[in-house]
């Protein structure tokens, strides 16, 4: 495959490389938690949701800046500075000896906002404005691929220990650091470089420019309810999982494992050519209208195969991020492209922050009462309002018009 600038193939692969060291940790999530918090999996599915709110929290905090940083210092430092801090969170966590020590890791990681802010507004820097869509389409197979080998890969190395993928996380976050330290050029030249104003580092500001497009409202509402359904999966699954069916480790990675590769197929064949084809628009309720079917179906699994056989259609879910995405991007110049993605990161984290304690909560509330399934009704429910709401109300938004030569090869 051919890329526009170098620079893509190395910020595709540092998130491959983080996406492994985030997913190879999921399976084990549980058993520590119990471990640790001396709780049943009821309970540890709530101290789990808080801790994803907690990582949100810090990153709906840090997000502007961060991204508004990147438009003031360059893509690099913030992207080589992120994997620092992630592998400081993952280095906390092996050594753990309280749930506290687990809060404070997601707190320094959360601040730094790990790279998918920071990867986003390289995409952006370096792919024309009709290109973009297939291009963060890239970006999240680069996501799958790493979710297929970090849970699998977790489920093996955890028959050494709960902490054990916690201590290959590290690793490997501190290996992206230096990957990128030696391999990666700066996509942000100093002419589209801006000074960093603490008015515009925050979410309002960073979004400034969506607001004054006219009509983003309704993509930013749909955007939300995506994002709070979409996180029933890192806060629930092996939890859920481990409830319904009395999976372990290695079977819950296996799963996730799954919803990777299939992930991954989807977005390096089709999304490309769905979104040509359909538009950016279209693409988006098509991806949102599967994804919400298979978590309602989730509900009511009975058997485990099934969660295999219903992610084949929940699988095309994957259409609605670069969809969406090409999108928002087109919505504004190149010299916010970073504020841009700090601003979605913003307000991803407030999702993250409202997602996993919805979830947790339901889930807990479900297995109480008799339907552990409640979680993804819910979450198959917001994901099927945001699909009405781009139906309904979102209409096609030309890009903003540009100046600037196309990206050098």
């Amino acid at each position: 495959m051919r890329f526009p600038n170098r620079a893509i193939p190395i910020v595709l692969a540092a998130v491959v490389v983080d996406v492994i060291g985030f997913g190879i940790i999921m399976p084990v999530l549980p058993e520590l938690i119990t471990h640790l918090g001396h709780v049943d999996l009821e309970e540890a599915t709530r101290v789990a949701g808080w801790l994803l709110a907690v990582f949100a929290i810090a990153q709906f905090v840090a997000g502007p800046i961060v991204g508004n940083l990147g438009d003031r210092f360059g893509r690099r430092p913030i992207l080589i500075i992120s994997m620092v801090a992630f592998a400081i969170d993952y280095a906390i966590t092996a050594a753990a000896p309280t749930l506290a020590w687990l809060f404070v890791g997601r707190i320094i990681a959360g601040a730094t906002g790990a790279i998918y802010g920071p990867a986003g507004a390289v995409i952006a820097d370096v792919s024309p404005p009709e290109k973009r869509a297939a291009a963060f389409g890239l970006l999240g197979a680069a996501f799958g691929i790493g979710f297929i080998i970090g849970p699998a890969l977790g489920g093996l190395v955890a028959t050494l220990g709960p902490r054990a993928p916690f201590i290959a996380a590290a690793i490997l976050a501190g290996l992206n650091a230096m990957a990128m330290l030696f391999l990666l050029p700066e996509t942000l030249d100093a002419a589209h470089r801006r000074p960093f104003r603490l008015r515009d580092a925050h979410v309002i500001g960073a979004f400034r420019p969506l607001f004054e497009a006219g009509r983003a409202g309704p993509l930013l509402l749909a955007w939300f309810l995506w994002q709070v359904g979409g996180m029933v999966y890192p806060a629930t699954w092996a939890f859920w999982a481990a409830i319904r069916f009395g999976w372990d480790a290695t079977a819950i990675g296996l799963s996730l494992a799954w919803v990777g590769l299939l992930t991954a197929i989807v977005q390096l064949v089709l999304t490309g050519n769905v979104v040509a084809r359909l538009g950016e628009r279209r693409a988006a309720i098509l991806g949102l209208a599967c994804a919400a079917s298979c978590l309602i179906a989730y509900a009511f699994a009975t058997e485990g195969w099934q969660v295999y056989a219903f992610f084949l259609v929940g699988a095309f879910g994957a259409f609605a991020y670069p969809a969406l995405s090409g999108i928002l991007s087109r919505m504004v110049d190149a010299s916010r492209q970073g504020a841009l993605q700090g601003g979605i990161g913003s307000m991803n984290s407030v999702a993250a922050i409202a997602g996993p304690l919805l979830a947790a909560q339901s889930l807990a509330w479900g297995t109480r009462n008799g339907f552990d399934g409640a979680a993804f009704i819910v979450a198959g429910g917001l994901m099927a309002a945001a699909m009405l709401i781009i139906w309904l109300l979102v209409p096609h938004v030309p890009a903003v018009p540009s100046t600037e030569p196309e990206p050098a090869a």
